[in-house]
């Protein structure tokens, strides 16, 4: 454990992508093969490798009572060391210097043990009583990286893109092939393994683990988009919830973007998927609609966490599955095949089953119109495509698309390849140009008037690196009903307080408006957004997809006519 604390210890004290990848992969040379499979899967922010669906089902309350205890700390006191640091790992590592061992006493296979023990356990108190166990076994820096490793927040801008870099330069194999490797298996630690052997290319698909989704980058207009991409490939960019859909072995899963399993919350499609061939994995969005329109986003939420999902709420806002891409036919992964590939492959297997209608004609309003075989009971559709070469057409499917209720347009290049987990710019989005960004609540203060007492002003940052930086600060866009839940949770997931502000886990996303952003000493960011307003929930997203402030810097740029200094080739991001 203590050569992995060194090798974290390095990696974080360097910005530099290339010089993360050189260390990493120098201690993987450096260690026995199963405790560099086991360092693999940490690296990567989390107890268990991706395929595998325990967890440890720790809450933030059960992991800051560890900490106290271990530490001898009450709560009041960790809060004041929470509002130096931020992170509870570092204040972990602070508290105990002095209290905890000096050196090291546990393996790596000590710690995955421990927390195969955690997870097998149920309830609070046994949970508690093993995390305490594991914390006075370990250092000061070494609790530190524990408590990081179970909140899955590392910190040390490490991601698993960059440990699959690290693999392929240790073993001196193909960073592609480690890559789709690991996509095959949904467990870098077992990759590491058949890398080390030379054996990468006997990985085979294991189906039923998320895996990573191809993002795109946003375009500044439509002239923008197809200076980008002239040949392009046109959809509508859906306001649903983008989801996986993984089918074989008898049985259907559908995976979210924050790969959670929502399988439950669209009971519906289940049965029309399950007649598709074993061995499909489909990309596409989730979309409430009725009487072939879409419904707002909102409704979709209603459906979220539920155990189940009654037939009444299946009947108030009924769903379909736009499907636009394909990542397995038949058991064999095909996202290293183009675009244009994937799409004839995908035509071809949506063909043969006789459940999923055909997309709609260019230029209707409707989603599901006449002329298609597209009507109310359609769960499975096969998402319609555009061409547009020039500006205009562009724009006037843009406007087509905001009137069937979508966000907007995709615009893709036909010879991408799939890459998931990665923002480039083969697939760009057409939205509200300069006027949307998703960002993370960090802070909550009370309301005003009719919601006095509820949890009503939210304080939100962007991501610059592995920090948080505030923005901004919003209190309308959300319904009452909306406020009352937030409140709720926000309560259950507090973590400090700051004066009248009542800090929290920084894990909510929202998408919010704003009419111009301004500098301003008034936030770390150094950046302010000119009246924002909340558009809407994103609990399709985590903190790590939220817009940078990068992002910001260049809105400031554009809007003022100014240059901005860009971040320094090679560095992390």
């Amino acid at each position: 454990m203590q050569r992995f604390a060194d090798a974290c210890e390095r990696i974080g004290s360097t910005t530099r992508k290339n010089e993360k990848i050189a260390i990493l992969a120098g201690y993987f040379v450096g260690r026995r093969v199963e405790e560099a499979a086991l360092s693999a899967v940490f690296l990567s922010g989390r107890p268990f490798p991706m395929r595998d669906e325990r967890t440890l089902d720790v809450g933030a309350v059960l992991l800051w009572r560890a900490v106290s205890s271990v530490a001898g700390m009450s709560f009041e006191g960790l809060e004041v060391a929470y509002r130096r640091h931020g992170d509870l790992g570092n204040v972990a590592e602070e508290l105990l210097i002095g209290r905890a061992l000096v050196g090291s006493t546990l393996s790596l296979e000590e710690v995955r043990a421990a927390f195969d023990a955690i997870a097998a356990v149920t309830g609070p108190a046994a949970k508690l009583a093993l995390l305490e166990r594991l914390l006075r076994r370990a250092t000061a820096r070494e609790a530190k990286l524990l408590v990081k490793i179970i909140t899955g927040e590392l910190r040390i801008g490490l991601k698993e893109s960059l440990v699959e870099d690290a693999i392929a330069r240790a073993f001196n194999a193909p960073a592609a092939a480690v890559r789709r490797a690991n996509m095959l298996r949904g467990d870098v630690g077992e990759v590491l393994g058949l890398a080390a052997e030379g054996r990468l290319d006997e990985a085979r698909l294991v189906l039923f683990h998320p895996t990573g989704f191809q993002l795109a980058s946003p375009a500044e207009s439509a002239e923008d988009a197809l200076e980008r991409i002239a040949e392009a490939v046109i959809e509508d960019k859906y306001d649903g919830i983008r989801a996986h859909a993984h089918i074989g072995e008898g049985r259907v899963r559908l995976f979210s973007r924050t790969r959670d399993d929502v399988t439950r919350s669209f009971p519906e499609l289940l049965p029309e998927l399950s007649g598709l061939p074993e061995g499909t994995i489909l990309d596409g969005e989730i979309v409430a609609w009725r009487e072939g329109h879409a419904m707002p986003f909102s409704a979709l939420t209603r459906r979220l966490g539920r155990k189940v999902v009654s037939a009444a709420i299946q009947r108030e806002v009924p769903v379909a599955f736009l499907i636009f891409d394909v990542m397995a036919v038949d058991g064999q992964l095909v996202i290293d095949r183009p675009l244009s590939e994937r799409r004839a492959l995908l035509d071809d297997l949506l063909g043969r089953a006789q459940r999923v209608a055909a997309a709609p004609v260019m230029g209707q309003l409707s989603l599901f119109g006449e002329g298609t075989r597209v009507g109310p009971e359609a769960r499975l559709v096969r998402a319609p495509s555009y061409v547009a070469r020039t500006a205009e057409e562009l724009d006037a499917l843009f406007e087509l698309a905001r009137a069937r209720g979508n966000e907007g347009l995709m615009v893709k290049d036909p010879a991408s390849l799939y890459a998931p987990g990665r923002r480039g710019r083969a697939w760009l989005k057409v939205k509200r140009a300069l006027s949307t960004l998703d960002v993370v609540v960090t802070a909550v203060e009370l309301g005003h008037g009719k919601r006095a007492g509820l949890l009503s002003d939210y304080s939100f940052a962007v991501r610059d690196g592995d920090t948080l930086l505030d923005v901004g600060k919003a209190f309308s866009g959300l319904t009452d009903a909306e406020i009352i839940a937030n409140t709720k949770w926000f309560m259950a997931h507090a973590i400090g307080q700051r004066g009248g502000r009542m800090l929290v886990e920084p894990r909510m996303v929202l998408e919010v408006a704003f009419d111009a952003v301004m500098q301003s000493d008034r936030h770390a960011s150094g950046y302010a957004l000119r009246f924002p307003r909340i558009l809407r929930m994103r609990p399709d997203k985590t903190v790590e997809e939220i817009d940078t402030l990068e992002a910001v810097r260049e809105i400031y740029a554009k809007q003022h006519g100014v240059k901005v200094r860009g971040e320094e080739e090679g560095e992390a991001a």
